[in-house]
């Protein structure tokens, strides 16, 4: 426990660094040795690209629909909710979809059961959901997979590193008809026929630095390789000089606007307490989050008229322990707060049961968040389209890459 805590507070240490929270000696020599780690790191993914393009590494091709759905940056895109849409709408258009993930922090298995299962056991990929019911918590199957098998609810979600053998597995087992790579972009063991690319409107190109110095998996440049590009958490008619920039590096892709919107609040415990937005106005909250752009989170709330008297921020997909949790709800009730809020996807970390605490004082909500088209609806409408009819239907010359 005492690493974990350990590793926690650097890895947060690091993240304050890297987006320009910390300063001091410490700071300035971390983000300056981070920096010369950044230029190795875009030589090493610019030449495996180079390698892909040239065809001198070859993506598999699996014989059916594959729809990657990614970003330039790590974390705060607002993927899973984009994932959640897409799979819903194709499901209901007749598509049979696997939403295929790497289950990033999820548990390990001891590194021989790995070993003896990859190279001398069928390989069978974690089943989060097989379509007709539930069968992983979060921490086997990762925070984004439990929780599109949750929301979704008949959908087929795999989790495994090898994405490519997953496939495979999810067309042979469970005949999926279309495969939905999560967080997809920078894998490019399989061909995919359709790149998806996700911009969030706050932070497009994170802080313009490449990884471990920035946020950036990629140089921006590199979003040529989408054919749709997703500006997330958008305002209407705010967007124009992001979008300028985008076209200068992807004259092609079809642009689309979207928003986060809040739909409702969900009490943890009690699946009967399900509160409107408006509950939120002039009350007094506490807002706990585990996640990598907490500051949008917290925004969301005071527009929705809540007061936030006390914050506690963790690391991203933070697994809360019950002394941190017992600590948060303790001191809303010594300051007589009406509630606890924090995100679905944190949500999905705590555990059935707060130890030490018989009932809770102050109730514990998630906010539950979903995507609405704000502009482009028509190419929206045009991709579901094109993926629900018939191939012999359909415009192939569209989903070249």
């Amino acid at each position: 426990m005492a690493l974990r805590d350990s590793l926690d507070r650097f890895e947060q240490f690091a993240t304050d660094v890297i987006l320009e929270r910390r300063f001091g000696k410490r700071a300035l020599f971390l983000r300056w040795f981070l920096y010369g780690l950044s230029w190795i790191f875009r030589f090493g993914v610019q030449t495996r690209l180079w390698l892909y393009r040239k065809r001198i590494r070859k993506g598999r091709q699996l014989g059916v629909m594959v729809l990657s759905v990614g970003n330039l940056t790590v974390g705060g895109t607002g993927k899973t909710p984009v994932v959640e849409k897409l799979a819903r709408e194709l499901t209901d258009g007749g598509r049979k979809v696997a939403i295929l993930s790497r289950g990033y922090k999820s548990v390990k298995l001891p590194f021989h059961r790995r070993f003896r299962r990859r190279f001398f056991g069928k390989f069978k990929p974690r089943v989060v959901h097989d379509g007709r019911r539930l069968l992983l918590d979060s921490a086997w199957a990762g925070d984004e997979p439990f929780m599109l098998a949750r929301s979704l609810g008949d959908v087929l979600v795999l989790v495994d590193r090898d994405r490519a053998r997953t496939g495979r597995h999810a067309i042979r087992e469970y005949n999926a008809d279309l495969l939905l790579l999560d967080d997809g972009m920078q894998y490019q063991d399989i061909e995919h026929r359709i790149d998806i690319c996700l911009v969030d409107r706050g932070a497009p190109f994170g802080n313009e630095f490449l990884l471990p110095r920035g946020t950036l998996r990629e140089p921006p440049g590199n979003i040529r390789r989408a054919q749709y590009v997703l500006i997330t958490k958008s305002v209407a008619g705010e967007n124009e000089e992001l979008i300028q920039r985008i076209q200068s590096y992807n004259p092609t892709a079809e642009i689309i606007e979207c928003a986060h919107k809040p739909q409702y609040l969900q009490n943890l415990y009690d699946p009967a307490d399900r509160r409107p937005l408006d509950f939120l106005k002039g009350r007094y909250i506490g807002v706990l989050s585990g996640i990598a752009r907490p500051e949008s989170f917290e925004g969301s709330l005071t527009k929705l008229g809540a007061n936030s008297v006390i914050t506690a921020r963790f690391a991203d997909h933070h697994r809360f322990n019950d002394e941190e949790l017992r600590d948060f709800v303790t001191r809303a009730v010594n300051r007589d707060l009406d509630c606890i809020v924090t995100t679905e996807k944190d949500a999905v970390r705590f555990p059935a049961k707060i130890a030490g605490i018989e009932k809770l004082e102050v109730p514990i909500y998630y906010l539950r968040i979903e995507v609405e088209i704000i502009r482009g609806q028509e190419s929206w409408d045009r991709l579901i389209g094109r993926l629900t009819k018939k191939r012999d239907v359909m415009a192939p010359e569209r989903f070249v890459v």
